[in-house]
């Protein structure tokens, strides 16, 4: 057994339930509950945390459905049905995280409108947790033109202090000091001191 939180991402029910059997800690669901119908009632008899990622179609056809009347507030009402429907399911909200879905099915604008506006989406989902994935992204890569996913860690780090500065600003004044921040990333260490630097200067007076 390990010590480190070990999270299995599938979107199969029987998968799910087998790894954390095995020893595995919370499920990742990049369809949201959607592919498997046994999927939420699976993880609700497990009693787990389950990350519900935003995603149109599949990953094999998901970046021809980048278009949307808003992106912002159509991801945000997309990720609330799910965590109603987990929910009504019998997962607990605070054992729910909600993730908006970076590089699936967004393109380059719809990628950047919902690191912009993450207090919208968070308010829109009534301050379930949020996980941000932007590590090494492929809209990092249109933006630099640095075509090598693992020389994008600085774009990640852009990526997650410009998306949290101003909403983790907003907590600190009301004493939460972003307590509802999550961040997926490949380089920890970078990304770590980068927001351990961000909150100390939001902290400061």
């Amino acid at each position: 057994m390990s010590d480190v939180p070990i999270s299995i991402d599938t979107r199969h029910a029987k998968v799910a339930k087998e790894a954390i059997l095995a020893g595995a800690d919370i499920v990742n669901d990049v369809s949201g509950g959607t592919f498997d119908p046994e999927m939420l009632p699976t993880v609700a008899a497990l009693k787990v945390p389950i990350i519900l990622m935003h995603m149109r179609g599949t990953p094999e056809t998901m970046q021809s459905m980048t278009n949307y009347d808003d992106v912002v507030m159509d991801v945000s009402s997309s990720l609330l049905e799910r965590s109603n429907a987990a929910k009504a399911s019998g997962i607990a909200r605070w054992l729910q995280v909600l993730d908006p879905g970076i590089g699936f099915a967004k393109d380059l604008e719809g990628n950047l409108s919902i690191m912009k506006h993450m207090k919208k989406i968070r308010e829109t989902v009534n301050y379930v947790p949020i996980l941000l994935g932007p590590s090494r992204k492929g809209f990092i890569g249109k933006i630099t033109g640095e075509l090598n996913p693992e020389e994008r860690d600085f774009g990640t780090v852009a990526a997650c202090v410009t998306a949290l500065a101003k909403e983790i600003n907003d907590d600190v004044r009301k004493g939460l000091h972003g307590r509802y921040s999550i961040v997926r990333v490949h380089n920890v260490k970078g990304v770590k001191q980068a927001m351990m630097i961000m909150e100390s200067i939001l902290d400061s007076k």
